[in-house]
């Protein structure tokens, strides 16, 4: 990986005794070789641990429901695109050219999926204990926002419209584009008085979580904080 790698190494503050751990890390399923794929699996679990652990310190008087949903809002993909982007992750990705001519190095899923491959790589070249120094480095921003508990925006228009005295809203598959390692999905979302509307997600979660986000705004009830 020659001095892109040495870059990364000397940001992350980790020198790799096997440079195909990161290699590998680093590459996407478009590009020929081993990819990231089956490191998403490990890195997404090393992720979960890391975060669960720090939670119990950082927050003892939180219960567990309150525990889950700060667990919820720093495990999921939004928020290791976020970390993703902040290291510079994108242009170190080796990826195919259609798939970098497609704008790749940029797309929130691709930067996710190698945040998450990289802590696999981490942990399997340093162990638990420099995966977990690397997580709470990166992570330390998002958890220092968030003195409010967070809450994901399914959970927030189900209560809304429980709230109001309406039926829960209703999600469904709209439609599925994009080859298998970069799928893209189309789900809508009714409330009861509301026109349907209609979001895309890297995920058929993903989706669901930009519909319900698009019905709060509509409704007023939603505002991204800073």
């Amino acid at each position: 990986m020659g001095r892109v790698g040495a870059e990364l190494e000397a940001r992350l503050g980790h020198r790799f005794a096997d440079e195909g751990l990161l290699r590998r890390a680093l590459t996407h399923p478009s590009a020929e070789g081993s990819n990231y794929q089956r490191f998403e699996f490990l890195g997404d679990r090393v992720l979960g641990l890391a975060i669960a652990k720090w939670l119990l310190e950082a927050f003892p008087q939180a219960d567990e429901g309150e525990l889950a949903v700060r667990y919820n809002a720093l495990v999921r993909k939004e928020a290791c695109a976020e970390v993703a982007e902040r290291l510079g992750l994108g242009r170190h990705i080796v990826m195919g050219g259609g798939e970098e001519k497609a704008g790749g190095r940029r797309k929130a899923a691709i930067l996710a999926d190698a945040c998450e491959a990289l802590i696999a790589a981490l942990y399997l070249d340093g162990g638990h204990e420099v995966a977990e120094r690397f997580v709470r480095a990166e992570w330390a921003a998002l958890i220092e926002r968030s003195g409010k508990v967070p809450q994901d925006a399914k959970t927030a228009l189900q209560e809304w419209a429980q709230g109001a005295g309406r039926p829960v809203p209703k999600y469904a598959l709209a439609g599925r584009t994009g080859p298998d390692h970069a799928p893209e999905f189309t789900v809508s979302v009714e409330v009861e008085g509301q026109a349907a509307l209609m979001a895309k997600g890297a995920s058929k979660r993903q989706a669901e979580q930009a519909a319900a986000r698009a019905m709060l705004e509509k409704l007023g009830l939603w505002q991204d904080e800073d």
